[in-house]
């Protein structure tokens, strides 16, 4: 048990704020406590004991009573939780879906293992290293086990392309992780940029993006940062300085036991964008953490319109606190709040973290998804942007400027249950296994595919496909949610015949928060009269 009682010394020493005599009496308290109870259940437990779960039990149990981002990851969980933060993984290079038992490619990473060794979108894998995967109901996760591996070690591949077998022999390869899931051109004059997360490596991608766009002749830009749910804070605070004048306050962070650990972090020089250029931002309900302290900086300093629904709300900072085995402790030391002063952190009770885990259902149980004026702030979180001094509101995320109701369609039980499972995936790829050749030479590009339609014949595959996964297939709900499926199928065959940015642009081309954000990016006087500034 020496694992957990360095663990709890750790935990009582990062917390502490006492007098080093204090402190020193409460330790000597606790861990004779704990070096007891340890004993007892060592020595005179009935049964034999795993020493290290029960530190792990012991560990988990103390944060679980602090609040509900303080946590502890054993070493395989802290290992796949970091891998889309850091730079990237060991492994072939392809994203994949599995369907009935079958892993389908769904696209092959430019540059990487697989597009070198020949592999393809749409591709089924059917064996890897001669042991048969396809049919024999294997875990995501296990495929995933076999498919990476050592750099530069091989991995044999059995492909079935069409009706022909194929064996590739791939070397892994550094594969990285990508936060910028779209980059393009909404048309002559604004960009878009979807980013999925903050990693090490987001501002490097937003940056080569914006540079992108720019030179293509950007003049305005929506950035979408709906379901980010954030990641490493310095990127989102470099990232503020493509947008806000060097030396703005980005956030400040404040732990109120301990202030030496407390700082103030500010925008850097960044001559990426004009300072006044029009800036739209997208957010829901899953915006959270780094997300939403880049929102909240340009939300203070008046500098762009924040388009969408009210943010997760989580303002609480973690230290990551590793350990020896691989094992990490992210222990909450500070709050942080935006430029005006806010706490965004949602309000949550010690010990119940059920209710705050549903707090986003209970949001559209009461409607907020729908109404905005389902939310009540009260005056005590009422606060005042910096320049044109527009109200703003803390204690429970970030409210838009301009709100935008959920698609009543996200609500439709059989468009639900056919995403859920998979239903549209597997109906595109056997509808573009069919037909890849045509579409290929037929579509080679955006404009060409603008003018694709969604056959009849990929439509009615989805009520057979629906029935073999057990949905009840309901003739007036396919009829409500017609549109966003037609809408979403033919993103996904933009996606497996053209790329990820072209998914994007077909699929936002019925979203209503990004087409509000075109509409008022149209109407400078509108955008203006939302800052404050006439």
């Amino acid at each position: 048990m020496n694992k957990a009682i360095k663990l709890i010394i750790l935990l009582l020493m990062t917390t502490a704020a006492t007098s080093a005599q204090k402190l020193s009496r409460e330790l000597q308290q606790s861990l004779s406590k704990m070096e007891m109870a340890a004993y007892a259940i060592s020595s005179l437990y009935v049964d034999s004991v795993n020493n290290d779960k029960l530190a792990e039990y012991a560990i988990r149990g103390i944060l679980n009573e602090l609040d509900p981002h303080s946590l502890y990851t054993d070493a395989k969980e802290t290992k796949s939780e970091l891998e889309p933060l850091n730079a990237g993984f060991d492994g072939i290079g392809v994203q994949f879906n599995m369907l009935t038992d079958t892993v389908y490619v769904v696209q092959v990473i430019a540059g990487g293992p697989s597009e070198k060794a020949g592999l393809l979108a749409g591709d089924r894998i059917i064996s890897v290293n001669d042991t048969i995967i396809a049919g024999v109901k294997m875990r995501t996760n296990d495929v995933m086990k076999r498919l990476r591996g050592p750099r530069d070690s091989k991995v044999r591949l059995g492909v079935r392309r069409g009706s022909d077998i194929l064996n590739f022999t791939v070397q892994r390869g550094l594969i990285p992780v990508h936060s910028r899931e779209a980059c393009y051109m909404v048309d002559d004059r604004t960009g878009y940029i979807r980013l999925s997360r903050f990693a090490r490596t987001t501002y490097d991608e937003f940056a080569e993006g914006i540079a992108h766009l720019r030179a293509a002749g950007m003049q305005r830009l929506v950035l979408d940062l709906r379901f980010n749910g954030g990641g490493i804070l310095d990127q989102a605070v470099q990232m503020a300085g493509t947008f806000l004048p060097k030396g703005s306050t980005v956030l400040t962070v404040r732990n109120n036991r301990s202030p030496q650990m407390s700082d103030r972090m500010d925008a850097p020089s960044d001559n990426l964008l004009p300072k006044d250029m029009p800036l739209v931002i997208l957010v829901n309900e899953f915006s959270a953490s780094a997300s939403e302290i880049l929102v909240g900086a340009i939300q203070d300093w008046d500098r762009g319109v924040v388009i969408g629904r009210r943010t997760f709300g989580k303002g609480l900072v973690q230290r990551p606190l590793p350990l020896q085995d691989g094992s990490m402790i992210r222990l909450t030391v500070a709050r942080y709040y935006t430029p005006s002063g806010r706490s965004i952190q949602k309000p949550y009770a010690k010990g119940n973290f059920k209710a705050y885990e549903e707090e986003i259902l209970d949001r559209f149980k009461r409607g907020e998804s729908i109404h905005s004026d389902s939310i009540r702030f009260p005056d005590s979180l009422r606060y005042k942007t910096l320049v044109t001094h527009r109200t703003v509101y803390g204690g429970g995320g970030v409210m838009p400027d301009l709100f935008v109701p959920t698609d009543s369609a996200l609500f439709n039980r059989l468009h639900r249950e056919m995403l859920n499972r998979g239903v549209f995936n597997r109906a595109v790829h056997k509808y573009v296994d069919a037909n890849r050749k045509q579409l290929k030479e037929r579509y080679p590009d955006r404009q060409s595919y603008a003018s694709f339609r969604v056959p009849s014949e990929l439509t009615e595959m989805l009520k057979p496909l629906a029935e073999a996964e057990k949905i009840v297939w309901d003739d007036q709900l396919f009829a409500d949610a017609r549109d966003l499926i037609e809408r979403q199928l033919h993103a996904y065959i933009a996606r497996d015949v053209l790329g990820e940015d072209d998914f994007f642009y077909f699929f936002n081309r019925m979203d209503k928060e990004y087409l509000r954000a075109l509409s008022l990016l149209d109407d400078p006087d509108e955008y203006r009269r939302l800052l404050g500034l006439e």
